[in-house]
C-alpha cells in the first residue's frame, strides 16, 4: 500500500492526509448534528431539494425495472455533489460570515469549474453504469416483457443469480466512487484545487484509513437506506446531517 501511495507523490502534489481512529465516524455524525441545528433552515432546504429530486426521479422510472434500479444508483452517485453547498455553510460560519442558502450557492462559484468537472466524471460513471445495466438486463430477460409485477418479483426467482451479480458489480462501483469522493468534494468547496488532485487526495485518505472509512461508508449507507425507507422524507434531515458530518470528516482527514 505504501508503495502505491509513494507513487502518487511522484505525480501529484497532494495535501497532507491524517490517520484517524476506527470509531471517529461516530464523532463526525455527532458534530454534523450539532452543526445542522446551528443553521437548520438552509441545511434543511438542501435536504428538501434532494428529497424532491429523488422522489420525482423514482416516480418516473417506477414502471421500468432497469430504469428504476439504475435511477437509484445514479441518484446515490450524484447526490454527494448536492452537499457542496452544505460544506459552504459550515465554512461561512467558521469564517464568521453570514450563512444562508443563497450565500452558500454563491460561494460555490469560487471553484465551480472544478466541481463541475467532478460532476461530469460522476455523471459519466452513472451513465456508463446505466448503459451496462441496460445491456445486462436485456441479455438476462431475453426480450421478455415484465408485466405489472413488483421490482422484488422481477429481480428474484429465476433471476436471483443475475440480481446478485448485478448487486456485486454495483457494490464495487460504489466503493470506487466513495473512495473518489469521500473528501474530494468538500476539499474543492474549501480550497482552490483541481479536481484530479482532490480525487487523488481522497483515494489516499481512504487508503490510509480503511477501517474507519469502511465504518463511515457503512454509516452513510445505513442512514441513506433509512431515508429511502421513509419514502425519502427522512432525507430532508438525513442528507444535510451527512453533509455536515462529511465536512468534519474532511477536516480531520486532511491537514
Amino acid at each position: 500500500m505504501d508503495l502505491h501511495l509513494n507513487k502518487l507523490d511522484q505525480h501529484f502534489t497532494l495535501p497532507v492526509t491524517r490517520k484517524v481512529g476506527f470509531l471517529r465516524p461516530f464523532s463526525w455524525i455527532k458534530m454534523g448534528w450539532q452543526d445542522l441545528i446551528k443553521h437548520p433552515a438552509p441545511s434543511l432546504l438542501y435536504g428538501l431539494i434532494i428529497a424532491i429530486t429523488g422522489a420525482l426521479l423514482l416516480m418516473f422510472t417506477l414502471q421500468d425495472v432497469h430504469l428504476y434500479t439504475t435511477a437509484i444508483t445514479g441518484f446515490l452517485l450524484l447526490a454527494p455533489l448536492g452537499a457542496a453547498g452544505i460544506y459552504e455553510l459550515t465554512s461561512e460560519r467558521d469564517e464568521g460570515r453570514e450563512t444562508s442558502f443563497l450565500q452558500s450557492i454563491h460561494d460555490l462559484y469560487k471553484n465551480g469549474g472544478q466541481l463541475a468537472f467532478l460532476g461530469l466524471v460522476l455523471a459519466f460513471i452513472a451513465i456508463s453504469w446505466e448503459r451496462t445495466s441496460a445491456v445486462l438486463f436485456a441479455l438476462m430477460y431475453s426480450g421478455q416483457i415484465i408485466e405489472k409485477q413488483s421490482i422484488v418479483q422481477a429481480l428474484s426467482g429465476e433471476f436471483l443469480p443475475f440480481t446478485l451479480a448485478w448487486l456485486a458489480g454495483g457494490f464495487v462501483l460504489a466503493c470506487f466512487v466513495f473512495a473518489l469522493t469521500a473528501v474530494s468534494i468538500p476539499l474543492l468547496a474549501d480550497r482552490e484545487l483541481d479536481s484530479v488532485t482532490a480525487m487523488m487526495t481522497s483515494l489516499r485518505a481512504v487508503a490510509e484509513n480503511l477501517p474507519a472509512m469502511a465504518l463511515w461508508a457503512g454509516l452513510l449507507v445505513g442512514f441513506t437506506a433509512l431515508g429511502f425507507a421513509t419514502f425519502l422524507i427522512g432525507l430532508i434531515v438525513i442528507f444535510p446531517l451527512l453533509g455536515h458530518a462529511t465536512w468534519y470528516a474532511y477536516k480531520e482527514l486532511i491537514e
